[in-house]
């Protein structure tokens, strides 16, 4: 909840107390270079332990409330039949009002049915944006991705509330040039992970869905980000100001064939799922669930965890609890660019994401420079970001690379884990960085997966610029951390 002070300033208040906490380190720079090298310059390789706060993801990280803790401990261990999976299959319809409701592993896994089930070679998929892995899963069944985004999406700064919507021109266009019977489905992520957490307004979805429909056309959402953007449908949308959070679940429950999500994001605990209303569509992705899962009654999650998400997708209707990520993605976004930091405005959702483009310029593209800035923002404060750009997208099928339309340093916020003062040192150091981003250079791949690179290729310097920042840091701070 934002609060005034008496100076007049507004900070993000956090509406609950902790309870359990997790100790940190902070290594000296010197070590920070040496793990960063160690790890092939990619953060996702680094170790935990070797990390002072972890901004690399909202994926499984955020916390758990002391009633998701305590339903854990009710869960019913059985293969089949587990009333924990019915309290959970309430809970969803409770929230979402959808008949039918298949577990999964996580995410991914959701994606992955669905990719099977409902793509033909050569059909193309309509997204407002891509995921990395949603893409992947389309690629991998023959299909072809075209992004309808707005053009505002792609722009690092914009006045336009909800960037992650489509373009309902070129919708039509698109379908009228395709052909309908062409098209798998239109997918629409709310909100849009890959392009600075930026919502998706209702009445685009409504929109798109329409013509979509007309058309004969599946419909899914990917609902993995949608705690952060019923903050924003609430706040920047005003037909939606004065509902209840469960009001618009359930709108959005009624408007989609297919909604799926990962619940390492949605409900804070780990897992997945698939909704419809439509049982033609259930019995079509029933029988991979068996085969890629598990029993229809667990899909691969813990029966602990199934409790947990049950009373977390609850939760999720309170504006209290879905409001903590954004309120601190604009205290960060606000604290950046107070020291002229260039990122993506308005704030969105998951993270406050840098605009590597503008930041490290100077280092040419094919050089990744998101990536460069993650490792250079390690070395200068023990941060793990993740690199949103060029490595989290695939080669050309000609194996040239394929620049990204946007090169970003995600700096994500999961819920109810970070304080202000850390947020505040997360700034400091930053604009430190930004003061001597001359000095970061490129990286060169070493070792490059074909499929999802970001996750476990390694890569090097092009120079030894991690070497001087490290020793600038050193003159500049001193013996601090």
């Amino acid at each position: 909840m934002p609060v005034k002070f008496r100076s007049g300033e507004c900070i993000p208040l956090e509406m609950h107390k902790v309870r359990i906490v997790q100790r940190l380190n902070l290594l000296p720079v010197e070590e920070r270079l040496r793990v960063s090298q160690e790890a092939g310059n990619n953060t996702f390789l680094f170790k935990n332990r070797d990390v002072f706060l972890d901004m690399l993801s909202d994926s499984g990280v955020n916390a758990m409330s002391q009633e998701q803790q305590a339903a854990m401990l009710n869960a019913d261990d059985s293969y089949a039949g587990s009333e924990t999976f019915y309290r959970l299959e309430e809970a969803i319809n409770e929230v979402f009002g959808t008949k039918f409701f298949l577990p999964t592993h996580q995410g991914r896994a959701a994606e992955n049915i669905i990719s099977q089930c409902f793509i033909k070679k050569d059909q193309v998929t309509l997204m407002n944006f891509h995921f990395t892995t949603a893409k992947v899963h389309v690629l991998l069944n023959g299909g072809k991705v075209v992004e309808l985004v707005k053009k505002e999406g792609l722009q690092v700064k914009s006045d336009l509330p909800f960037k992650g919507d489509i373009d309902i021109d070129r919708l039509r266009s698109e379908i009228a040039t395709i052909g309908a019977k062409n098209v798998a489905f239109l997918r629409i992520e709310a909100g849009t992970n890959l392009i600075g957490g930026q919502p998706v307004s209702i009445a685009n979805m409504r929109a798109a869905v329409k013509i979509a429909k007309e058309a004969g056309i599946l419909t899914v959402m990917d609902a993995s980000l949608l705690s952060d953007n019923l903050y924003f449908n609430k706040v920047r949308e005003k037909e939606f100001e004065n509902k209840s959070l469960n009001e618009i679940t359930l709108e959005l429950g009624k408007l989609f064939d297919i909604i799926y999500f990962s619940a390492r994001k949605l409900g804070c605990a780990r897992g997945g799922g698939l909704l419809t209303n439509r049982e033609d569509l259930y019995n079509a992705m029933i029988n991979f669930v068996p085969l890629y899962e598990g029993f229809l009654t667990y899909g691969g999650m813990s029966v602990r965890e199934m409790e947990a998400l049950a009373v977390g997708l609850r939760e999720g209707l309170d504006f209290h609890v879905i409001e903590q990520t954004p309120i601190f993605v604009a205290a960060l976004v606000k604290e950046l660019s107070s020291f002229g930091i260039p990122v993506v405005t308005p704030p969105g959702g998951l993270g406050c994401h840098i605009n590597a483009m503008e930041f490290c310029e100077h280092v040419p593209p094919e050089q990744y420079r998101a990536g460069a800035l993650a490792v250079a923002a390690f070395i200068a404060s023990g941060v793990r970001g993740m690199e949103r750009g060029t490595i989290s997208e695939e080669r050309n099928p000609d194996g040239s690379e394929h620049l990204a339309e946007m090169e970003l340093l995600r700096l994500a916020l999961p819920k109810r884990v970070f304080t202000l003062s850390q947020v505040k040192y997360v700034g400091d150091r930053m604009a430190w960085l930004y003061e001597n981003r001359k000095l970061i250079g490129g990286l060169k791949f070493t070792f490059e997966p074909k499929v999802l690179r970001f996750f476990f290729g390694r890569m090097e310097p092009v120079s030894d610029w991690p070497q001087k920042l490290a020793k600038k840091f050193r003159e500049d701070f001193g013996d601090s951390l």
